[in-house]
C-alpha cells in the first residue's frame, strides 16, 4: 500500500496551464482558517536552482541527468530536517505545492523510461492532486504572451506528449488519493470555485 501525505495538496498541469494562479488563490483562501505553506518544484534550494538553470538554457546536461536532478531536489524538498514538507506536515501545517513527482513522470517520461522514472521518484503520494488540464496550444500562447524566453520544454509537440503522460499517471493513482481534473479553458473564478468545493468537502 502506498504512503499518503495527509494535508499535502499538489497542483499539476502544463507550463502556462494556470496552475500557479490557482495554487496562490487556494493558499489565500485557506489562510483564513489554517496555517498554510505554498511551495513549488523545482525549489529555490541549491539543487533546484541548478534545475532552473538547465530549464533556462544556462546549463546544458542530458535528459537522464536532469531527471536525476529533479529527483534529488524533490528528496531535499520532502525530507530536509529544517524545511522539508514532511516536517511542515508533522507540525500540523497544510502544504500546497506547485508541481511534484507527477510532473517528472509526465515531462521526463517523454524521453526517459517510465518504469525507471517511477523507481527514482518512489516518494509518498500527496493526499490531493488538482490537475489544471489546459491544451498545449493555449499554454504556448500564454507563455508567449508573458514576453519571457521559452524554457526547455515549451514546445507544442513536447507539451502534447506531456499532457498524455499526465493523463496516464492520473488514470493509475492508488486508492486514497483525492484527484480533481479542472478544465483549464474555464475562467479563473469558475476554476477556483470548483477547486474550493473539492477541498472543502
Amino acid at each position: 500500500m502506498c504512503e499518503l501525505l495527509s494535508g499535502f495538496i499538489v497542483f499539476e498541469g502544463l507550463d502556462g496551464s494556470g496552475k500557479s494562479t490557482q495554487a496562490r488563490r487556494l493558499e489565500a483562501r485557506l489562510k483564513a482558517e489554517r496555517d498554510v505553506i505554498l511551495t513549488a518544484e523545482p525549489t529555490d534550494n541549491p539543487v533546484g536552482q541548478l534545475v532552473r538553470k538547465v530549464l533556462r538554457h544556462q546549463v546544458k546536461t542530458t535528459s537522464t541527468a536532469l531527471a536525476l536532478l529533479y529527483a534529488a531536489d524533490r528528496s531535499d524538498h520532502l525530507f530536509n530536517p529544517e524545511y522539508g514538507i514532511r516536517r511542515l506536515l508533522d507540525e500540523g501545517k497544510t502544504v500546497i505545492s506547485d508541481r511534484y513527482f507527477y510532473s517528472s513522470l509526465a515531462y521526463q517520461g517523454v524521453t526517459e523510461d517510465f518504469e525507471w522514472l517511477k523507481k527514482i521518484n518512489s516518494y509518498p503520494y500527496s493526499e490531493y492532486i488538482i490537475f489544471i488540464d489546459t491544451d498545449a496550444s493555449s499554454c504556448i500562447q500564454r507563455i508567449e504572451g508573458r514576453g519571457e524566453e521559452k524554457e526547455l520544454f515549451d514546445r507544442i509537440e513536447y507539451l502534447e506528449k506531456v499532457r498524455k503522460n499526465f493523463i496516464r499517471v492520473f488514470d493509475n493513482l492508488p486508492e486514497g488519493v483525492k484527484y480533481l481534473r479542472v478544465d483549464g479553458s474555464l475562467d479563473i473564478e469558475t476554476q477556483s470555485k470548483i477547486i474550493w468545493d473539492f477541498i472543502s468537502r
